[in-house]
């Protein structure tokens, strides 16, 4: 029998094609056009589970996208370790912006992946992360050194809110019943610099809604006479903020959790080059809110960003009009211990306040999410570290990331379980934008240092 290094060498090649087959499946969940793509692609994991050994698979129904389940039950009396994925993907747009079709995956050298890097939607975030997890399970059941048992929970709408996952988990909680979550949708430092997700911002995500004339009007006769929605807007979002960068809104920072120097201390020690994060985006400098450092305003600080605004004329050429209305959508990522519904509530109050007499407002909350900090000093933590210490060479950091994943904070309340986030991606793949990529390097170690979190795990939790 071939160790596991062995056996990841000699399918090295396997693993990456049976990667770009599932990376062609274009999952769009946010679109009902994709639909049968969708479930086309939740198939396919369920398939991809059981050929790497999984036993029980299952496609859950939900009143939503299907959950994929699975488990591997070695033997009872041993820890079990639920797996965490998400199959569906961001919508690719805007395409003109992909170098290369975003689901026709290719694999293509950068600087930061001199040994080649796949370039598809859902590379990294999160078909390619979470499939390290099924081959993971394969390479453990074809070299028998499974320690522990495993479950499987796939999600296909974890782009759009897990609206379902809640009502999934709730009614199976037996199924789902476990000793710790260990979920790969995360990044880490760099590929010589490992590191473990121990803090995530949560999300209050609204679309907004300014109504003017009951129709587009012509510019020339009614311009200066009737409000531009699209101005008035614009306006509405700049007062969100001040000089500072410092959120406008009344209440906004009553629960925020200041951090004290000494944590941001420790904070400040985790490699960071700004000079790299400004070429890397092509920027002449950062910004944000005075007083803090860019690793602190996109880890430990609250948010508000518009992720899309729109209104108008937007053809080619000129059309002269004031718009009847304009829309935007907005995020605010929150820190501990922000309430998502509190800050949907503030910033409803906030945003009809400050609209003036000329206007109507609309503020449409969407999904939400709690932020989360994980211990560093419990089994699956140190487990986790000493995974990455065997693969890497290198004891991994602990850090909190800018980003959300709202089920962490839901799998604890409903199942009583810590999440592991512990995760291959980088800052630069571009997970949600033209050209994600996701680095041979990186699929390669995650499947390599998956079972020796299983290993250690086995082994802690038996001390």
């Amino acid at each position: 029998m071939s160790s596991q290094k062995e056996y990841l060498e000699q399918n090295k090649e396997r693993f990456v094609e049976e990667l770009f087959e599932l990376l062609r499946i274009p999952s769009i969940s946010a679109d009902s056009a994709y639909k049968n793509d969708v479930l086309k692609t939740a198939d396919a994991v369920a398939e991809s589970l059981r050929k790497a050994g999984a036993e029980n698979v299952e496609i859950c129904e939900t009143p939503g996208y299907p959950i994929v389940y699975a488990d591997k039950i070695v033997d009872p009396s041993l820890p079990t370790v639920l797996v965490y994925g998400h199959y569906d993907v961001q919508p690719p747009d805007p395409l003109d912006l992909w170098t290369t079709e975003p689901f026709e995956p290719v694999i293509r050298k950068t600087e930061i992946h001199p040994d080649g890097a796949i370039f598809a939607r859902g590379a990294c975030d999160d078909k390619g992360q979470m499939f390290m997890h099924v081959k993971a399970l394969e390479l453990m059941n074809q070299t028998g050194t499974l320690a522990c048992n495993v479950k499987f929970m796939i999600e296909g709408e974890e782009e759009v809110g897990s609206e379902n996952l809640g009502w999934f988990v709730s009614r199976n909680q037996e199924k789902l019943a476990a000793d710790v979550i260990l979920i790969s949708d995360t990044g880490m430092i760099a590929n010589d610099s490992p590191s473990i997700t121990t803090g995530l911002r949560g999300l209050s995500y609204v679309e907004v809604k300014v109504t003017g004339p009951n129709r587009d009007l012509h510019s020339g006769l009614y311009g200066g006479a009737v409000a531009n929605p699209i101005n008035v807007l614009a306006n509405m979002i700049a007062s969100l903020q001040d000089d500072n960068k410092h959120i406008t809104i009344p209440g906004f920072y009553e629960d925020v959790q200041e951090l004290s120097d000494a944590e941001r201390e420790a904070m400040a020690k985790a490699p960071f080059n700004l000079d790299k994060y400004k070429k890397a985006l092509d920027l002449s400098d950062v910004d944000g809110e005075l007083g803090y450092s860019t690793m602190e305003r996109a880890s430990i600080r609250p948010t508000l960003d518009v992720n899309g605004i729109w209104g108008g004329y937007q053809g080619e050429g000129a059309k002269t009009v004031i718009p009847s209305w304009a829309k935007a959508k907005i995020s605010m990522r929150l820190v501990p211990h922000q309430e998502p519904e509190k800050i949907t509530a503030l910033f409803q109050k906030h945003f009809e306040a400050i609209a003036p007499k000329s206007v109507k407002v609309e503020v449409t909350p969407h999904h939400g999410g709690l932020p989360y900090v994980s211990p560093t000093d419990d089994p699956g933590y140190r487990a986790a570290s000493k995974a990455m210490e065997d693969s890497f060479g290198k004891t991994p950091v602990p850090v909190r990331s800018g980003g959300s994943i709202p089920i962490v904070a839901l799998f604890e309340k409903e199942l009583g379980l810590k999440s592991i986030l512990m995760g291959f991606g980088l800052d630069s793949d571009a997970i949600h934008s033209p050209n994600e990529h996701y680095g041979l390097f990186n699929y390669y170690k995650g499947i390599e240092t998956i079972p020796h979190f299983f290993k250690h795990f086995a082994a802690l939790k038996g001390e």
